[in-house]
């Protein structure tokens, strides 16, 4: 009674470590996972608007209220620079995201400077550097560090109204995702 006891505890706790590892690891084997879905966008370096209705890649802007952007990028030779003119947008986010879909960094326009996005993403050995060496023009930039070289960056600009929707989209389309190039 007791061995067979033991093989059904011992089984059904391999069958739920393995149900779990299955359902974890599908992302990875079937390349549907965020990080893809985003490269398929378009090239790197570049906001690419999300409409309401799922794109080829099944990226979607589904809440009404939010116009949202997305941008990949690779900092193995230079820092990424995220720049946009807050005004006119009542509400703004950004989130910075690695290659396996884990929030590195979010902020909005109430925790921004002057309510603008100035932000500044490297690795550590490039931080590093920038510290050393301090560049008058960064003053209020944000420094983020990404322990990783790859990821993708979501902005969201809040349209709670129909009319809100041109400047919201406005904002998306003139924000800068862009390689540093030290100002």
């Amino acid at each position: 009674m007791r061995q067979f006891l033991y093989a059904l505890v011992t089984g059904i706790f391999g069958a739920v470590l393995l149900h779990i590892i299955i359902i974890l690891g599908v992302p990875h084997f079937t390349g549907q996972d965020a990080y893809t879905r985003v490269t398929q966008e378009g090239p790197p370096f570049v906001f690419h608007a999300l409409g309401s209705r799922p794109d080829k890649t099944g990226l979607a802007g589904l809440d009404p209220f939010l116009k949202v952007a997305v941008c990949h990028f690779d900092i193995t030779r230079q820092p990424l620079s995220l720049v946009a003119a807050g005004d006119g947008v009542d509400f703004w986010s950004v989130g910075i995201f690695d290659q396996d879909g884990n929030e590195v960094y979010s902020m909005n326009d109430r925790t921004s400077v002057a309510g603008d996005l100035d932000m500044l993403v490297a690795t550590p050995v490039q931080v590093a550097q920038l510290r050393k060496t301090p560049i008058a023009a960064l003053a209020e930039t944000i420094l983020v560090e990404h322990r990783g070289t790859a990821g993708y960056v979501v902005l969201r600009a809040l349209a709670a109204q129909e009319s809100a929707g041109p400047e919201a989209q406005a904002f998306l389309k003139d924000a800068e995702c862009l390689p540093f190039t030290g100002r």
